[in-house]
């Protein structure tokens, strides 16, 4: 079942998701929906990948069921364990009746001891679900080479219980902010889509979308000199959350226009680090109001 029926009614339906989308954002969206394949977004953190996720389920009014990457996660914390101290509890119970292994087996590997994570859930998932695999750039190539099976047939193997497959396809997103190289194993089964920080008009957009009371002056200034510090070299660049936070800040200040001072002692806003913080402020400089040109 197709769920987008042309690219500009991706554009649309994000719009009302609250997510401003660009033509390549939507040709890719809809590609995948027709394609049954995942996206693999890629890009420099807080430029929108997780939100593009979000904002598809919303639009699609699908549950979004999210794993979020870390080094170490493993089958049991993405995929699925069983309930060891359930079983046990079933063995002891059952401790006075003889019985063969294949039948203490049979009684202990079965669907009430299955503690379903993430991916499978997603799968086993009736309703339409948006599968989020958050900052996969997190995880070792063992762990890609799990997802592999999921993502090529949208089927997982549960030894004790045989192959388990998808009762929908889940529309399936997958993040990495470029921390290492993922396999070509696994960038084959997806379309790609690099997410950079947005331009000038756009970010502007985004700001009075998010934040409509903010006079426009305002949020011209700010995403320009967002855009400016994003240009020097940061421990860490502002995210466009970062740059909705700031907005707000100012909103809440009072602020109709930025100035120097204002900008400097709100600039821990933006930035999360203290030498970022010196850095910007010896070398801040506010755009000038476009209507005194």
């Amino acid at each position: 079942m197709n769920r987008f029926a042309t690219p500009p009614e991706v554009v649309e339906r994000l719009r009302s998701s609250d997510y401003l989308s660009d033509e390549s954002i939507a040709t890719v969206v809809f590609l995948a929906d027709r394609l049954g394949k995942p996206v693999l977004v890629e890009g420099p953190a807080g430029t929108g990948k997780t939100e593009l996720a979000k904002s598809v389920a919303r639009a699609l009014d699908a549950k979004l069921i999210r794993l979020q990457c870390y080094e170490g996660v493993d089958e049991a914390k993405a995929l699925y364990e069983w309930n060891y101290k359930k079983q046990l509890l079933r063995i002891q119970a059952e401790g006075g009746r003889e019985q063969s292994w294949e039948e203490v087996e049979t009684n202990i590997f079965s669907e009430d001891f299955l503690l379903e994570r993430p991916l499978l859930a997603a799968i086993r998932s009736a309703d339409p679900t948006v599968l989020l695999i958050d900052e996969i750039d997190k995880t070792d190539f063992e762990f890609e080479g799990l997802l592999l099976e999921l993502l090529s047939d949208f089927q997982v193997s549960i030894p004790e219980m045989g192959t388990v497959e998808a009762k929908q396809i889940p529309f399936v997103f997958l993040t990495s902010n470029n921390t290492r190289e993922l396999s070509e194993a696994l960038k084959r089964r997806c379309l790609y889509l690099y997410l950079d920080y947005p331009d000038l008009e756009r970010e502007k957009a985004i700001v009075l979308a998010r934040v409509p009371e903010l006079p426009e002056v305002l949020a011209d200034q700010i995403v320009r000199l967002v855009r400016s510090i994003r240009a020097m070299e940061l421990k860490k660049a502002p995210s466009i959350a970062e740059t909705l936070d700031w907005a707000r800040t100012l909103l809440h200040l009072g602020m109709t226009e930025l100035d120097e001072e204002t900008a400097r002692r709100t600039l821990t806003v933006l930035l999360k680090f203290q030498s970022d913080v010196e850095k910007v402020s010896g070398h801040l400089k506010i755009a000038p109001n476009p209507r005194d040109n």
